[in-house]
């Protein structure tokens, strides 16, 4: 199982300050899976082609399982996340950015505002999460069900 975890952040990415949700993606995932997956990890600017590039070449050239971003979901202008994201999904996941969102609003109601998505591109699942570990901490572990369902099914199994 190969896991890529992409980072996507201005300032994390321009060396501002250290990225603490790359590592929490990895905290929560690595022991979720047997054998351990090797994980590849990508910090990256909020700049929309970058991000479709990053994604493109790791369902298609990199041939990871799952691609799990964090940061750039908010309503502000550089959020360009989700929409990278579409650009490369060839079907689209709502219910994981639905659960996300369900999740997080009973314990901060801005919550809502979270343009999450998920989806596949050939055998890979591609996931966005939150730019905030906690926010990570509370919206991956639900999601890890559906994650394995879903990558057994990308696999044919």
């Amino acid at each position: 199982m190969k896991i890529a975890r992409v980072t996507l952040s201005d300032r994390a990415s321009a060396g501002i300050y250290a990225d603490l949700s790359g590592p929490e993606i990895e905290r929560i995932l690595a022991p979720a899976f047997e054998p351990a997956p090797a994980f590849l990890s990508c910090l990256i600017p909020d700049d929309r082609a970058t991000i479709a590039d990053t994604l493109r070449t790791l369902c298609d050239t990199e041939h990871c399982d799952l691609i799990v971003t964090t940061g750039g979901t908010g309503p502000a202008p550089r959020d360009v996340t989700p929409e990278a994201t579409r650009d490369v999904l060839e079907r689209e996941l709502p219910g994981f950015g639905e659960a996300m969102r369900a999740v997080s609003f009973a314990k901060v109601p801005t919550a809502i505002l979270s343009r999450a998505t998920a989806g596949t591109r050939g055998r890979t699942l591609i996931i966005n999460l939150p730019g905030n570990p906690r926010a990570i901490g509370e919206c991956l572990p639900p999601l890890l069900p559906a994650i394995r369902e879903c990558l057994k099914h990308l696999n044919g199994s």
